[in-house]
Parts: C-alpha cells; structure tokens; sequence
C-alpha cells in the first residue's frame, strides 16, 4: 500500500517526475540509461515477471552510480534517499524538488510548517 502510495505522488503533484525507474532485464539498456541518470530509485524486474511479482532489485542511483542496491521494495529506497542526499550535501534536481519536499516536511515532519502551495 505505501509503496502505491509513493509511486502515486508525482501523479498528485501534476509533475512529471523520474524519481523512480522501472527497468526489465536488459543489461545493455538499464545501464546505459542508468549511467545518465542524475537521482532515482531504480527497480528491475525479470521480463516475464507479473505485476505481484517482487523486483529483482530495487536501490538508489546518485549521478550515475549505484550506491545503494537490494533493498526489498519501493518504501526503503524512498526513505534512504533523503539520507543519501543529506549526507553528500547534494542539490535537490528542480523537477524532483516536489516530491523530496513531501518527504522530507510531511513525512518526516522536518520544517513542516513551511510548505511550498504546491504541497499545501
């Protein structure tokens, strides 16, 4: 539930954002596409795989570098990204911005009561 709930976001916001990529096993594709990533949360599946069927893999890319993998589901990755960027002193990218905010003020309840109108 959370996890349709996280992917559904964007779809609130009226943006459309890349925070999380979906990727079929393909090697030669999702790591070119991978590599040109600046932020996202990656999630591969096998290529006969059905919708309940859990990921292969699901993790954190950060300019083009795995740098967190094999993280269960879509929640995890979500909630570490935050982590992830606050430690490396990373720029928030501009059309991810809505959706770090969510997490970060209503989620996490950080700076809440300074929201964007967009997020109110």
């Amino acid at each position: 539930q959370r996890a349709c709930v996280l992917r559904g976001l964007s779809v609130y916001l009226n943006k459309d954002e890349n925070l999380m990529k979906e990727y079929v096993v393909n090697i030669s594709f999702h790591c070119l596409d991978m590599a040109s990533t600046v932020i996202a949360i990656f999630i591969i599946r096998s290529k006969d795989a059905d919708v309940s069927d859990p990921p292969l893999d699901v993790g954190v890319i950060v300019e083009g570098v795995k740098v967190l993998h094999n993280l269960g589901d879509v929640t995890k990755p979500c909630a570490l990204l935050l982590g992830v960027i606050y430690s490396l002193n990373l720029s928030c990218p501009s059309d991810l911005n809505y959706t770090l905010e969510f997490f970060q003020k209503v989620l996490l309840g950080l700076d809440a009561q300074k929201l964007s109108h967009k997020i109110q």
